[in-house]
C-alpha cells in the first residue's frame, strides 16, 4: 500500500501551476453524452477521478482519445448504453452525473449511487425533485437509482437547500429538454459557470449561472466544441494554506483570484501577506499565524472543502480559533489524525474549537477523505521530523502531481510503497 513520507519543517518557497478544476472536470466529462458530435476537453487535471469518469464514458460505448497528458478528445456518437454500474461508480462522487447526462441524452439512466469521501449522508433528494419535475420517474432499488422520462419538459425547480450536485444534474437533463427550465435557489460555484460555458459552447441556452437563478432554455442538437477546463480554486488554496502554514513564500501560478477571494480574506486574517496579480497570487507568512474564525457557506463563503486545511494552520494559531461546518455533516473526522500530532481541537456539533498551541508533531496519520488527505500533508510539511500518511488513494482522486508540486516548493515528500510480500513457509 502506497504513502506519503514527509520530513517536515521546511518553509515552502518557489512558484506552483495549478491544474484544471476536479470538480469542473467531473461535470464536463459527463456533459459530453449530450453532444451529438466528438469534444475535445483540454486543461483536465492528471487525477484518478477523471482517469474512474474516462473508463466509464468508454464502458457507456463513448470512444476516448488521449491527446496528451491534459486533452482528451471524446466521441460520445455511439455511446449507447445507459447504465453505470456499482464497479464503475465506486470511489466517485461524480458518478452521480451520468444520470443528468444519460437522462438527457437517452430519457433514461440506471446508476449505481455515487462513491468518493465519506463523511456523512449525502442525499440526492434535490437532484430527484428536479428530475421528477421535468417528467421523469425517478426509482431507487437494488443499490440501483433509475430514471426514465417519456419526454423531458422545463419546468421552474426551487431547490429546498443550496446544492451543487443537484444544480449541476438538473442543468445537463434540461439542456436538451422541451421549453424553458428555471432553477431557483442555485449553487453559483465556478464549476456550475465554467460547466454552462461548456454546454453554451456546444449550443446550449443557458442563463444566470453564478446567480441563484439559472435559466435554461432546451435545444434539440448540441455540437461538439473544444473546451478548456478554468483553474481548481481547491488545488490554489491549498498551496496557498500550505505556504502560510510553513512560514513561506509562494507563488500560485494559473489562476483565477477572483475564485479565492474568501480563501485570501480568511489568509489575511491569519497574518498571511497575499499580492493578487492577473493569473497569480502570492502568498507570504512571517511569525506565527493570528487565530480568526471559520464558517463554511456555499460560495462565494468560504468554500468547505477547503476547510480541513485552514484549520490545520489554525492549530498553531495565536488563541483560539472556531471552525463551523455549515454545508457537510462529518467533515471533522480528520480532527482525531490532527490530535494524533499534537493539535488541541474539540469538536461540538457543527463547530470546532481549536486552541493553538505552539507546533506539531510527526506521527503517523492517514488520509479518511480527499481534503483530509490534502490537510494531513500540510500538518506534515508543517511538523518537524518525519510524518506518514496513509489512504492515501483519497487524495490522488483530486490532486495531479501533488509530491511533485511540494517537492519543487522545496519539500521533504515521497511516495513510498510499503507492500511486504507474505513470507512462504516451507
Amino acid at each position: 500500500m502506497e504513502k506519503f513520507v514527509i520530513n517536515g519543517g521546511k518553509p515552502l518557497k518557489g512558484r506552483v501551476h495549478i491544474s484544471g478544476a476536479k470538480n469542473a472536470a467531473v461535470a464536463i466529462l459527463p456533459a459530453v453524452l449530450l453532444s451529438d458530435e466528438p469534444c475535445i476537453i483540454e486543461n483536465l487535471p492528471q487525477i484518478s477521478d477523471v482517469t474512474t469518469l474516462l473508463t466509464a464514458l468508454s464502458k457507456l460505448g463513448a470512444q476516448v482519445k488521449i491527446i496528451n497528458k491534459s486533452t482528451v478528445e471524446i466521441d460520445p456518437r455511439h455511446a449507447s448504453f445507459f447504465v453505470v454500474s456499482k464497479e464503475m461508480a465506486q470511489g466517485m462522487r461524480a458518478s452521480s452525473y451520468f444520470l443528468g447526462a444519460l437522462l438527457g441524452r437517452h430519457n433514461k439512466a440506471r446508476v449505481a449511487p455515487p462513491g468518493g469521501c465519506d463523511f456523512g449522508v449525502r442525499p440526492i433528494d434535490q437532484h430527484i425533485k428536479g428530475f421528477e419535475a421535468l417528467g421523469a420517474y425517478v426509482n431507487i432499488e437494488n443499490g440501483m437509482v433509475d430514471a426514465m422520462a417519456k419526454e423531458l419538459k422545463g419546468a421552474s425547480v426551487y431547490l429546498d437547500v443550496v446544492s451543487v450536485g443537484a444544480t449541476i444534474n438538473i442543468m445537463l437533463a434540461a439542456a436538451k429538454a422541451k421549453g424553458l427550465t428555471v432553477i431557483e435557489n442555485a449553487a453559483r460555484e465556478p464549476h456550475i459557470v465554467d460547466l454552462a460555458n461548456f454546454l453554451n459552447s456546444m449550443g446550449a441556452d443557458i442563463m444566470g449561472a453564478g446567480t441563484g437563478v439559472i435559466k435554461i432554455r432546451g435545444v434539440e442538437h448540441l455540437h461538439g466544441t473544444q473546451y478548456g477546463i478554468i483553474p481548481d480554486q481547491i488545488e490554489a488554496g491549498t498551496y496557498m494554506v500550505a505556504a502560510a502554514a510553513t512560514g513561506g513564500d509562494v507563488t500560485v501560478e494559473n489562476v483565477t483570484p477572483k475564485h479565492l477571494e474568501s480563501i485570501i480574506a480568511k489568509l489575511v486574517e491569519t497574518g498571511a501577506v497575499v499580492e493578487q496579480y492577473d493569473e497569480a497570487v502570492r502568498v507570504r507568512m512571517t511569525g506565527r499565524p493570528k487565530r480568526c474564525n471559520i464558517k463554511t457557506m456555499p460560495h462565494p463563503g468560504f468554500p468547505t472543502d477547503m476547510q480541513p486545511q485552514i484549520a490545520t494552520l489554525l492549530s498553531v494559531a495565536e488563541g483560539t480559533s472556531i471552525v463551523t461546518e455549515d454545508v457537510w455533516a462529518g467533515r471533522f473526522r480528520y480532527v482525531e489524525q490532527l490530535t494524533i500530532m499534537g493539535a488541541d481541537i474539540q469538536v461540538d456539533g457543527k463547530s470546532a474549537v481549536i486552541t493553538g498551541v505552539n507546533a506539531l508533531k510527526s506521527a503517523p496519520v492517514r488520509a479518511v477523505d480527499l481534503r483530509a488527505g490534502a490537510a494531513m500533508i500540510i500538518a506534515g510539511l508543517m511538523a518537524k521530523g518525519e510524518t506518514t500518511v496513509e489512504d492515501i488513494s483519497h487524495i490522488d482522486r483530486g490532486y495531479e502531481l501533488i509530491t511533485e508540486k511540494f517537492s519543487a516548493l522545496g519539500a521533504d515528500i515521497k511516495r513510498v510503497n510499503d507492500y511486504t510480500p507474505a513470507v512462504k513457509l516451507a
